[in-house]
């Protein structure tokens, strides 16, 4: 396993875990604290987008 595919697998399991999140915020928690469960979640994305960008410059 390369370096590639390592950003490639994080890529994929961040993205899963902030689909989770921004579900529980949506499904789960009908209060303010779902607010917060989907803020982070958008942020998971955030940087899954940065390790995707990163691959093939590392």
């Amino acid at each position: 396993m390369n370096k590639n595919t390592v950003l490639a697998w994080a890529t994929v399991i961040m993205i899963i875990v902030g689909l989770g999140l921004i579900a529980l915020g949506a499904f789960r928690y009908n209060d303010v604290a779902g607010w917060g469960f989907a803020s982070v979640g958008v942020g998971f994305f955030a940087i899954a987008w940065v390790f995707n960008a990163l691959k093939g410059r590392v």
